[in-house]
């Protein structure tokens, strides 16, 4: 097959050469701002950080970021929003599939762990960003931490009830459960002792001996 030239009015150049960043997509601009956000609130801290600082990262000037977002609060509330609805809804998959409060259990703490195993740095961001949140977005937050926090004791709570768990405490034990997490985000990263899905599994064993599952 013959090379096509530009003379054919550039078509097959245009066609197939990279695209420039202004010829992102709104959605993978919108990506990408939230991003460099996301790295840059977790390493100099959301009050440190500009949006000149943000328009830099991804090369913008600071009057155009405007035109993708209106501003670094809002950043940090979809960071921390979407971080809540994503544990969430990591859960109700996770106790979707059985009837067994234990393996409900196990289920919902690996999905827990994976979470922050594979997002520390919106697990670092949200619980150290909580008070830079204005209303309404800090009190959905919150509201989502403690619904969020409320699965893990209904579910302990008629673990007990069942007979299948012992605990003085459902409260306690689902945040002791929790704290896991936040601690994997703390530390984790891939290359190390275990795979995430072998951390996963660990941790459900020590949240099952958390609850004296029998």
């Amino acid at each position: 097959m013959g090379v096509v030239h530009d003379g054919q009015d550039g078509r097959y150049e245009r066609a197939h050469r990279p695209a420039r960043s202004e010829e992102k997509s709104p959605a993978d601009r919108r990506s990408g701002i939230r991003l460099a956000a996301l790295r840059l609130f977790a390493e100099q801290g959301y009050r440190s950080t500009t949006m000149t600082d943000i328009g830099a990262a991804v090369g913008i000037r600071g009057p155009s970021l405007y035109k993708h977002v209106a501003s670094k609060h809002e950043l940090l509330a979809e960071i921390m929003i979407g971080t809540m609805e994503q544990l969430i809804a990591d859960n109700i998959a996770a106790v979707g599939g059985t009837d067994d409060v234990r393996e409900q259990l196990r289920r919902s703490v690996e999905a827990h762990i994976r979470y922050h195993a594979r997002h520390r740095l919106e697990a670092f961001v949200g619980n150290r960003e909580i008070g830079n949140l204005e209303p309404p977005d800090q009190e959905r937050v919150l509201s989502s931490r403690s619904d969020y926090e409320r699965r893990y004791r209904e579910l302990i709570e008629r673990g007990a009830a069942e007979g299948a768990f012992e605990v003085r405490s459902a409260r306690i034990a689902s945040y002791s459960i929790l704290d896991m997490g936040i601690g994997v985000a703390s530390w984790f990263h891939e290359g190390g002792e275990s795979s995430v899905d072998q951390l996963a599994y660990q941790y459900g064993d020590i949240a099952l001996r958390i609850v004296n599952a029998y």
